[in-house]
């Protein structure tokens, strides 16, 4: 009998003490998808290995990226999980003239200005494109995710995102909330001006009806129901005898909903969502490589405010804001957005001004809210409020629940009596509290973004979703996960209706969830 060959131990013991190496590994780490794929590889290699000792061909076997798509199986000892159970959201198939028909028409959408130009790449906008040293200076218009994004689009581009949302079903039965992709911003504002109520409230009546007839409504009646506007909340609280607005949130099919607004009106069933502000990456690494740009960044100025004056606004203390800022001396910067060339819906000359800034003030305009409140946090700039209805409580699912961390409050009074100077208050903020409030600021960034709809990605970049009924949690294939502002939003929706059903379960009062009384105190 023949010795056994030394060199076949070495081979033995290494491939031995490799594979306990590998088990460990996979025991560590809780993505069993992607150690999966480790462990089938290592295989293969071990079998190409006890291959080659019998001087025979190497036969690797790919794991995933065969051109059939098929899966290596995973063993059979292991159950698969559905990691969308609990997460699935139903997006209902609403006939056309509920959205895209009334985008079709962008001239008369408003009155004001033309929203034609911000309908393209999903609604994001015509894209951010580097045509001067001064672009690339201010934004990192290189990896493409900078677009003229306008304030009203929200709802064209939630719905775009919901399309390629991980969870998406079209089986009713398991989803968790129902999405109405119905375009009500867009359909209010076209009759905002020149036509009666009627007119004004009558495509909504028709999306009451069309829903009471599914079988996803009569499930609950709608509380299980969402839907996201790009406008304020109020106008769609016509509920008396007022002219502005439509009736839509009075009616008793959409009462019953939950509406997703970039303003709340204090009803037990709206909600606030972040405005859409111009950056809109596709990978963690884009917003991190962002988040450290504005962390870097000189700031010239220790406030700012860009805006107009509202003199024919009662109790506006815009005026007095502007006559402080400009009696600064150039501690202050004001971008008069009145003013001819002062293009403030142009995201370079607006970013510039919120980067070169340590604070930003952010007085109401025309309702409580601002969009600039989201632009100036994206640019790292710390914002100082002068109403708890402009921010603390209305985005509660996005900021602190303790202010100071990230903000400065300012009550309205003060300034409107004149016995509060902004710039003696705002420059004795230490060094250190500056510092850490930015900090809490740049934290903020990833949870009040949009990130970029699939529709929208480089045609050249393959965006691969793994399956939902997995051994991981669904992700995007090379693309580290962001938790924006919609993911955050359909989360919370989901938690709002997995509450409400409880309380059916346990025959609990409704009213509390789904009240049409207005607590304004809840804006105080």
């Amino acid at each position: 009998m023949m010795k056994p060959v030394p060199r076949l131990r070495v081979i033995i013991s290494a491939t031995f003490v490799f594979c306990l190496f590998v088990v460990f590994q996979i025991y560590k780490s809780d993505l069993f998808e992607k150690n999966y794929q480790i462990t089938h590889q290592v295989n293969n290699i071990f079998i190409s290995i006890a291959s080659s000792s019998h001087h025979q061909t190497p036969n690797l076997t790919k794991y995933s990226n065969e051109s059939d798509g098929n899966r290596a199986k995973p063993p059979e000892d292991l159950e698969e999980t559905d990691t969308c159970a609990g997460r699935y959201i139903y997006m209902h198939n609403l006939p056309s003239i509920f959205n895209d028909d009334i985008i079709k028409n962008c001239r008369a959408l408003n009155k004001w200005f033309n929203m034609c130009p911000f309908m393209v790449n999903s609604g994001l906008g015509p894209q951010v494109l580097e045509y001067d040293n001064k672009t690339s200076q201010v934004l990192t218009t290189k990896t493409g995710s900078w677009y003229s994004t306008n304030q009203f689009l929200l709802s064209v581009i939630f719905r775009e995102r919901m399309k390629h949302y991980e969870c998406l079903t079209n089986d009713s039965s398991l989803a968790s909330a129902i999405y109405v992709p119905y375009y009500a911003g867009f359909d209010v504002s076209r009759h905002l001006w020149g036509y009666n109520t009627t007119v004004r409230d009558a495509l909504a009546t028709k999306l009451a009806k069309w829903l009471r007839e599914r079988p996803e409504w009569r499930k609950l009646h709608g509380r299980d129901h969402f839907f996201v506007t790009g406008r304020i909340g109020w106008d769609f609280r016509r509920c008396w005898d007022e002219e502005w607005g439509s009736n839509l949130m009075c009616s008793p099919e959409f009462s019953n909903t939950t509406m997703l607004s970039i303003e709340t009106t204090a009803w037990t069933n709206e909600f606030a969502v972040p405005y859409p502000t111009y950056f809109h990456p596709e990978s963690l690494t884009e917003v991190r490589r962002w988040q450290r740009k504005v962390k870097r960044v000189k700031r010239r100025h220790l406030f700012c405010f860009v805006g107009a004056p509202r003199p024919k606004q009662d109790g506006s203390i815009r005026g007095e804001i502007i006559k402080q800022c400009l009696a600064s001396q150039g501690v202050c910067k004001f971008l008069n957005c009145n003013e001819p060339g002062n293009d403030c819906d142009n995201p370079v000359k607006i970013m510039d001004v919120f980067k070169s800034s340590v604070f930003c003030l952010q007085p109401p305009g025309d309702s409580y809210t601002r969009r600039s409140i989201f632009d100036s946090i994206l640019a790292g700039c710390i914002p100082v409020f002068f109403h708890p209805g402009s921010a603390y409580n209305q985005y509660m699912w996005y900021f602190p629940k303790d202010y100071t961390k990230y903000s400065v409050y300012i009550p309205e009074s003060g300034v409107k009596n004149g016995t509060v100077s902004i710039r003696e208050l705002l420059g004795r903020i230490g060094e250190e509290s500056v510092s850490r409030m930015r900090k809490e600021v740049v934290k903020i960034i990833p949870k009040i973004i949009y990130t970029k709809p699939g529709l929208v990605r480089p045609e050249n970049k393959v965006v691969k979703i793994i399956p939902k009924k997995v051994y991981t949690k669904p992700e995007l294939v090379g693309l580290e996960k962001i938790e924006d502002a919609f993911d955050i939003a359909v989360g919370k929706v989901i938690e709002r209706v997995a509450m409400v059903k409880r309380m059916m379960e346990e025959g609990k009062d409704l009213h509390s969830e789904y009240s049409q009384t207005r607590d304004l105190k809840k804006l105080e």
